[in-house]
């Protein structure tokens, strides 16, 4: 499972819709989410690299398994899915969204949808909710592979003074109050990741909050960029671990809000690539299909 995203840019305001519950959002709010899908292509891949990560999952998996797509907020939705994996005659389903850290904002919600879906539509099917990978070992793996590369975009004398920025989608501070695990599985995650790095300079930001009066998480990873170019870093590399896929808060947030701002002020920024379907992402969630290192019961989540 996955957020989901326009396919065109016809679909962006019915897209909206869907993500604000069925309220109308401000026309002005639709122009600007339009515009941004725009610069990035005129929607979003995140369908098709979901799609992908799918089908190399089933190869990794074989005979035995059947791997569908559904998304939260788009087409295929995850209640279209789960009707035909009802007239496919499943009975043992494994629910796997695409984000490692568990929050009841977002994975909880992933599986509230399916819980929905199977209730309405396929009532005898067993479903097993991984509802946590953030430390799996072949998860963070792939994530240094990837921070590797990055590293290697900057002169061999600049890599010792490189500020890394570890990102994640932020969330309402009121998960505080509530003792989510979100930003504390985001800790597990940069601490596995920096133990497979070395030692380095880095911090967790958060980035794309919301339209809400409310507080968000922060830092913000664009304060974070200001407050190192005022204390003249100017190699910064912005690696998201929040996210497995390219996606508008990837391509459009970072690749271009973030990579502006750096060449405002100076600095040397780049951007470690997204898993999508990297070997050993996929390797990840295989073994997590199989129960190794993921957490699956209810019991220990908010």
């Amino acid at each position: 499972m996955a957020y989901g995203g326009p396919n065109s840019l016809s679909d962006v305001e019915p897209y909206l819709f869907d993500v604000r519950g069925g309220r109308a959002t401000p026309p002005e709010v639709v122009e600007e989410v339009r515009e941004r899908y725009a610069q990035i292509g005129g929607h979003s891949p995140l369908l098709e690299l979901t799609r992908a990560q799918a089908n190399t999952l089933q190869r990794e998996l074989g005979d035995g398994y059947r791997v569908y797509v559904g998304m939260r907020h788009w087409h295929p939705y995850i209640q279209e899915t789960m009707l035909q994996i009802a007239r496919d005659g499943i009975e043992q389903l494994v629910a796997l969204a695409l984000a490692p850290h568990y929050s009841k904002m977002s994975i909880g919600a992933y599986m509230s949808k399916a819980r929905e879906a199977r209730d309405a539509l396929a009532p005898t099917l067993r479903i097993r909710e991984v509802l946590s990978w953030n430390t799996h070992a072949l998860f963070l793996d792939a994530l240094a592979e990837k921070s590797v590369r990055a590293l290697s975009r900057f002169a061999a004398a600049e890599r010792a003074n490189v500020e890394w920025i570890f990102s994640a989608h932020s969330l309402p501070e009121r998960i505080l109050r509530e003792q989510d695990p979100y930003p504390h599985e985001l800790h597990e995650t940069v601490e596995g990741l920096v133990a497979r790095l070395g030692a380095l300079h880095h911090q967790l930001a958060y980035q794309s909050a919301g339209r809400t009066r409310e507080p968000w998480l922060g830092p913000d990873v664009g304060a974070v960029i200001d407050a190192l170019a005022a204390q003249g870093r100017r190699n910064i590399i912005v690696q998201p671990v929040g996210f497995v896929c390219d996606h508008v808060e990837i391509l459009y947030d970072v690749d271009i809000i973030y990579k502006r701002q750096a060449q405002r002020l100076g600095v040397h920024l780049e951007r470690a690539e997204s898993l999508n379907d990297s070997p050993k992402l996929i390797a990840a969630l295989a073994d997590i299909v199989h129960g190794s290192e993921s957490q699956t019961s209810a019991a220990n989540r908010p």
